[in-house]
């Protein structure tokens, strides 16, 4: 029999429908699945080892539903200016990508992954490019997830921009991730198919994408009209809005992950509610580009899944969030819009993980995945459940997490890694990323 762990002592949010606030509350848990939730003196006496939150906020992990772990070396990188979205690509992301090698890609990994731990992400879905090291890249990020003992679903961006072979070698490094993904009993792997975006793949690359997905039972990872220019290129190239599209090549579906979504008509909206395509909305991201914010609103309306992201801006759920529900105050020109739907995404992204894992996440149950994370909050106001956003938003948010626990096993203990050595990681890092740099200059 496995160990019995209990986080207890704390004010405890088990989030979920309905969720539940348990004033001396812990999370009882035996091996990687949670046992009970309860008050912390009623189940003290079944626990093995006892993790004290000395009375701050006990919660599920945090889900991040789109990430770019390869973003990382961009921080501090002067590129030049660039005056719209594809020029952001151009002088920026499609080169930076472009001069990232193998062991670039394991330590851009590496570092937001223990950002993860250190905000409470204990599940990422991650959309890599390194178009001069594809193969392989997909395990090199993997065994760095398994390293850092977080789940994580992975898959390479196809794109035609560097010509046939290398579209092709984005194919088959995701179909060589989800035939490892197939094979692994961590539990903590899985896999779609990464595109880049409509305006960068073309019928052929899509097509081929898309019979890979169906093989494996997957789906697409597609940035989906981010900016203007994505549409632009669809309508002058195929005659079609990207959402329709993809809809003809038959890549939509409950597996598909549509990310951005700024910029669709009516129709395309449609298409992804009759499809039940989820959606994934950044809003720092869309914010630092420029490139305006999608109507997350009009989409819960009509049914769509949309679920919240990061786009490697962070790795820090609640600041997304935040980001969330100011710029809906911002577009709206009305403070008392946004929180509702920021609360929905939050919960949305539960939802899509549990399905992408095959078990119940995001949530404190019975029979619910063991992440569990403590948060440096202590409310000083009264807490129910109808309030429990509001605390994590306005309060929480502002605090440092102390604890992070994924499938059980501690990767933070009051404040200390315990699975990632990060001055190490770092000091790696900045002996590589220099000369990383200098490849990108080059370019």
């Amino acid at each position: 029999m496995a160990k019995t762990l209990l986080v207890g002592n704390g004010t405890l949010f088990t989030l979920g429908d309905p969720g539940q606030v348990i004033p001396d509350g812990g999370v009882l848990m035996e091996g990687s699945t949670i046992v009970e939730v309860g008050t912390t003196t009623t189940l003290r006496d079944r626990a093995d080892e006892f993790i004290d939150a000395r009375g701050r906020v006990i919660m599920p992990g945090l889900i991040c539903a789109h990430h770019h772990l390869y973003s990382t070396f961009a921080c501090g990188l002067a590129a030049e200016p660039a005056k719209d979205f594809v020029e952001v690509l151009e002088k920026l992301w499609w080169k930076l990508d472009r001069a990232l090698d193998l062991e670039d890609c394991e330590l851009s990994a590496l570092i937001p992954l223990a950002r993860c731990i250190r905000s409470g992400t204990t599940t990422l879905i991650d959309h890599h490019a390194s178009p001069a090291s594809i193969d392989g890249s997909l395990s090199v990020i993997g065994d760095a997830v398994l390293r850092s003992g977080l789940r994580t679903s992975l898959c390479y961006e196809v794109t035609d921009r560097n010509g046939p072979e290398g579209a092709r070698a984005g194919i088959e490094e995701n179909e060589a991730w989800l035939r490892r993904c197939a094979e692994d009993h961590s539990g903590r792997l899985h896999g779609l198919v990464g595109l880049h975006a409509a305006m960068t793949v073309g019928p052929e690359s899509l097509a081929a994408s898309i019979a890979v997905a169906q093989e494996y039972n997957s789906g697409l990872h597609v940035h989906v009209a981010e900016s203007p220019a994505d549409q632009e290129h669809s309508l002058a190239t195929y005659g079609r809005r990207v959402i329709r599209r993809l809809a003809d090549a038959g890549g939509l579906g409950a597996d598909t992950l549509a990310v951005h979504c700024v910029h669709l008509d009516d129709e395309e909206v449609e298409l992804l509610a009759d499809s039940g395509t989820t959606v994934i909305h950044n809003p720092q991201s869309n914010m630092n580009n420029a490139v305006g914010c999608a109507d997350v609103p009009g989409m819960l309306a009509r049914g769509i899944c949309v679920g919240l992201g990061t786009d490697g801006m962070t790795s820090n759920m609640l600041e997304e969030a935040r980001a969330s529900l100011f710029i809906r105050h911002h577009v709206a020109d009305d403070p008392s819009a946004g929180f509702g739907e920021t609360v929905q995404m939050l919960t949305n992204n539960a939802a899509l993980a549990s399905q992408f894992f095959g078990r119940e996440l995001g949530v404190l149950a019975p029979g619910a995945a063991a992440d569990v994370i403590v948060i440096d909050h202590l409310p000083f106001t009264p807490v129910v459940p109808d309030n429990v956003y509001g605390h994590l938003l306005f309060g929480a948010a502002a605090e440092r997490v102390l604890t992070t626990i994924c499938d059980g096993n501690v990767l933070m203990l009051d404040g200390e890694l315990m699975t990632l050595d990060m001055d190490h990681i770092c000091g790696r890092a900045v002996a590589r990323s220099g000369k990383t740099w200098e490849r990108f200059s080059g370019f």
